[in-house]
């Protein structure tokens, strides 16, 4: 029997007490600091400042504000939950300031692992729940809502050994992804590489060689499964995971079209970012993203084209980092597109096609461990965070 199950059976055989969050925390809002007052090199009396981008993307840089009233910085022993886009996510990691679009969780019980807390609050069961809880476009959650999850609270050493074994679990998918972080910077090193050309390389505009049109708006036509994929900026940036409806071709796309975000927030990961359409009849293009399509492919081939196009260093450039950057036609369609013989292209192209299968492609490679030891530490964690309830009785 392991270690978890003996400590079950000495300390609480009979099962564990559950209490709503609300009667073992207290809740505070984060504040709202205007970008302006936002810094990226911390300065005396400034403090980090955290905001939901900071738990979304990696690559995003740390930004420093005039530290607030003790109210509003999340210290060691407190948990934050993210109130709307994502409402219902708990992140623990680092201490700071907080943004109004979050809430800091302080346990008032001495019998809590904060650690512990953070793990049984990420369940799917319970995020789930609580990112559905109010509809609306932008899905919020408030005090109310939080205080009234069920949580279970087992002998403070159950809860120390839950989190060392699911430590553990996380600690390899860290790992894991930290290599595939390594192998991300190695493609885009070799993608600069590759798709750097010496002055005599003959050189077009992109308004030269493609055909160009902007989507158009769906919000009044989506639908929870419907026979079309919307291309929307979260559809590209997520390599197509995140996906809506429609049953309106509004705006058909055909095979090997390519599409590219023109809008995104300061130091967004979307903006020029591009993707290849895979078949007919299957995709209609949304408004703010535009599409290419090429009027020659003896001159040049789809596959180098989109290469080229994505997170193309002449667009990112009109990214300022402090207002949303939304790219103009003529910015886009100006821009030089290098043109070598169509041997070399079919080179660059099959490289950079490998070392994206390696990136990118949940079906093998790094990603495909990094699922399934996701997919395994969420089945122990809900299998070690399930309890019996305690009957109280008499």
């Amino acid at each position: 029997m392991s270690k978890i199950d003996d400590l079950i059976n000495k300390l609480c055989p009979d099962g564990v007490k559950f209490f709503e969050l609300g009667e073992i925390a207290t809740f505070s809002q984060g504040i709202q600091v205007a970008v302006n007052e936002q810094k990226y090199e911390k300065q005396d009396g400034f403090i980090r400042f955290l905001r939901i981008i900071d738990y979304t993307d990696n690559n995003e840089p740390p930004r420093y504000i005039k530290k607030p009233d003790d109210k509003y910085i999340k210290k060691e022993n407190e948990l934050i939950m993210i109130r709307y886009g994502t409402p219902g996510k708990v992140c623990i990691d680092y201490e700071g300031a907080i943004a109004n679009n979050m809430f800091k969780i302080n346990f008032n019980i001495d019998e809590i692992n904060t650690k512990y807390m953070y793990y049984y609050l990420s369940q799917n069961s319970i995020y789930n729940k609580l990112s559905t809880s109010v509809k609306s476009t932008m899905p919020s959650i408030n005090f109310g809502i939080v205080s009234k999850i069920i949580v279970a609270v087992p002998p403070l050493e159950v809860q120390c050994e839950i989190v060392r074994i699911l430590d553990d679990f996380t600690l390899l998918s860290a790992e894991l992804s930290a290599e595939l972080s390594a192998r991300k910077k190695q493609y885009e090193f070799y993608r600069n590489e590759l798709l750097s050309f010496d002055e005599n390389e003959k050189r077009v505009k992109l308004k030269d060689i493609i055909e160009f049109k902007n989507g158009k708006g769906h919000e009044k036509d989506i639908v929870l499964e419907g026979k079309y994929i919307v291309v929307n900026s979260k559809f590209i940036s997520t390599n197509g995971e995140v996906k809506k409806y429609s049953n309106k071709q509004i705006c058909p796309l055909i095979k090997d079209d390519i599409l590219m975000v023109m809008s995104d927030l300061p130091n967004g990961r979307a903006l020029a970012k591009c993707f290849i359409v895979d078949e007919n009849d299957k995709y209609s293009l949304n408004q703010r993203i535009g599409c290419f399509h090429i009027k020659d492919t003896s001159l040049i081939t789809t596959k180098f084209l989109f290469y080229v196009l994505n997170r193309n260093p002449q667009l990112l450039r009109y990214d300022n980092g402090v207002d949303q950057t939304n790219l103009r036609k003529d910015d886009i369609l100006n821009i030089d597109i290098p043109i070598p013989d169509m041997k070399k292209q079919e080179y660059i192209a099959n490289i950079l096609d490998r070392f994206d299968k390696l990136c990118n492609d949940i079906s093998e490679g790094l990603p495909a461990e990094i699922e399934a030891r996701q997919k395994q530490y969420e089945f122990y964690r809900n299998k070690l965070l399930t309890f019996k309830e305690l009957v109280n009785e008499g």
